[in-house]
């Protein structure tokens, strides 16, 4: 036997080899055209039907936002000055020198705290303004952490138990 047959298919080929390439030729390699897969085109319609509704949703709440502020003006407003002249004291103060220092500390009159300027039903309407803006911190704050405990899978039961992992 010659073995130019198994480089080069020249001479002549031994009965056993050309039985083995008989038996195995099925699994030879077939060469196969180039298929080139069709690309589907991407269905934009649901985003674009999400972005419409989002740019309606601005656009109406700027339209009712201006009928409303249109419709009921705001009444004129118009600022108080009530001018008040400082008590002058005909007699200047004294400086007073302290023997242990070289400076001089000068005594100035003490004046009266100005009363408050809100009346009685402001003071009212700002406490209870106060009291509904600390409950709508504590109901917000008590949702968030609700809202906390179930992304982390915290419940009440396993709590104890998940501890390590917090912090």
């Amino acid at each position: 036997m010659k073995d130019d047959y198994l480089w080069d298919k020249s001479g002549q080929p031994d009965p056993e080899i050309r039985k083995l390439e008989d038996i195995l030729g099925t699994l030879r390699y077939q060469p196969k055209p180039l298929e080139i897969p069709v690309s589907r085109r991407r269905n934009y319609f649901p985003l674009i039907a999400i972005a419409a509704s989002l740019l309606l949703a601005l656009v109406a709440g700027g339209v009712w936002l201006r009928v409303r502020n249109q419709s009921a003006p705001p009444p004129p407003q118009e600022a108080k000055v009530v001018p008040t002249r400082p008590k002058i004291d005909d007699a200047t103060p004294e400086p007073i020198r302290d023997k242990s220092k070289t400076t001089i500390a000068v005594k100035r009159p003490h004046h009266k705290s100005v009363p408050s300027a809100l009346t009685k039903r402001e003071r009212e309407e700002g406490l209870a303004a106060k009291q509904q803006l600390m409950i709508a911190l504590r109901l917000t704050t008590e949702k968030l952490s609700l809202i906390h405990r179930k992304t982390q899978g915290i419940t009440p039961a396993n709590q104890i138990k998940n501890q390590h992992r917090v912090g």
